[in-house]
């Protein structure tokens, strides 16, 4: 969420474009004892006298709950009774949630009373949370968390309590996305869910660190309170701060030190990334749908790094210019939405498909696009030799064209 810092402390200031989401939970590869002790600690379950072993899998059945864990370690639970939904879901993920601390070097003024002034670095810290996706050490956080890739050192405090080294594999201030190695094996990973399974009102859970490690590893629940939410953020590169869309909304308490965290659903699965909160509202979280970081999760994890596709332009996104009257940007664009092209690389996908300069892009895949951060949250899940389907206007009349993507290398190739 808002960026922590003990030091220097780096300020998120949320303005609200429409209202937004966040939530996460459950915890896997608990032994059969663990289970059944758990089981028998709560006063309206009780743990069969024979455990049904089916094949390398496990089975529990209670009076008001059962407990599976298949061959792999992952635990689905299914609870009544006393034993909460709530306790299910922390068992299950409270082992794959991680603290995140950050040193930086930030710079800081003296002397300005007396009219003169020196600037000197000293070291500044940011705490968040992440959780691990691949059992050998692969963590997913904020951006901001590890400040923007401009850190001294991160380390990762884990489940057991044990504090090791990551290292930043990759980051992007615009998607506010992380992607943290450790050395690890076996380490409980958290289950993926499907972000566009959630409708307003399904349950939502987070777990992380607010205010710090003092509350290491807290647990918040409610419901997704809404959907498809934008909202600003400052950013240290942009005056105007960085546009977030597509996010979920949670009423789930979100506090500094959850940013980076799992947002989960009834499941115990991850559906977002909690990532920042209104600064002048209350209960109004939000987080970074699980399905925009699952194709950058999977690519890094299966070739050590991600690299992002482009249509081949550079562009203006007509609705990030909030200042500008409708009826300005219509008789400036020709457009109050999309994407107005600036310009448009030789040989790039863009101009082998007929894109000109001055052509606004209204779709990408049929999805309507109005800021660059939207456009890209949609490509992000391609990769280069794909290709998307875009609408254009062109002196007023809608045109379409099949896109070719390409990687910035394989762009400033063609323009040498």
């Amino acid at each position: 969420m808002n960026k922590e810092m003990s030091t220097g402390k780096k300020i998120v200031a949320v303005i609200l474009i429409a209202v937004m989401a966040f939530g996460f939970g459950l915890a896997g590869g608990l032994c059969a004892d663990v289970i059944k002790e758990k089981l028998a600690a709560k006063s309206d379950v009780q743990t069969p006298s024979d455990l049904l072993n089916l094949g390398n899998a496990l089975h529990y059945e209670g009076e008001n709950s059962s407990v599976d864990v298949d061959p792999s370690g992952n635990v689905t639970i299914n609870v009544s009774g006393d034993y909460s939904l709530a306790e299910a879901i922390a068992d299950k993920v409270m082992p794959s949630v991680v603290s995140v601390t950050c040193t930086y070097e930030t710079t800081v003024s003296y002397g300005w009373y007396w009219g003169g002034g020196q600037n000197y670095t000293q070291e500044a810290t940011a705490v968040g949370t992440g959780f691990i996706v691949d059992p050998s050490g692969y963590i997913v956080t904020n951006s901001h968390v590890v400040h923007d890739g401009e850190y001294k050192t991160i380390n990762i405090s884990l489940y057991d309590g044990s504090m090791v080294e990551g290292q930043l594999l990759w980051n992007d201030s615009t998607l506010d996305l992380a992607v943290v190695k450790i050395d690890g094996n076996g380490l409980r990973a958290a289950e993926l869910g499907d972000s566009d399974e959630m409708r307003i009102g399904s349950y939502a859970a987070a777990i992380g660190n607010p205010l710090g490690l003092t509350f290491e590893r807290s647990m918040s629940q409610g419901i997704i309170s809404g959907l498809d939410r934008t909202i600003t953020v400052s950013s240290e590169s942009s005056l105007s701060g960085t546009t977030m869309e597509g996010l979920l909304q949670t009423d789930a308490a979100i506090n500094s030190g959850n940013s980076g965290g799992p947002l989960l659903n009834s499941k115990g699965q991850v559906i977002g990334i909690a990532s920042a909160k209104a600064s002048d509202g209350e209960s109004m979280g939000f987080a970074i749908p699980i399905n925009v970081a699952k194709p950058i999760i999977e690519q890094i994890i299966e070739n050590g790094s991600f690299e992002r596709v482009y249509l081949g332009i550079t562009a203006i996104g007509i609705e990030q210019q909030s200042s500008v009257s409708k009826e300005a940007l219509e008789e400036y664009y020709g457009s109050s939405t999309g994407i107005y092209v600036a310009s448009v690389a030789k040989g790039g996908g863009a101009d082998r498909a007929g894109l000109e300069k001055g052509d606004v892009i209204l779709t990408v895949n049929g999805t309507k696009v109005g800021t660059m951060n939207k456009m890209y949250s949609i490509l992000v899940s391609y990769k280069s030799g794909d290709s998307v389907h875009i609408t254009y206007l062109r002196n007023g009349q809608e045109h379409e064209a099949d896109v070719v993507l390409m990687t910035s290398a394989e762009l400033e190739a063609l323009a040498e």
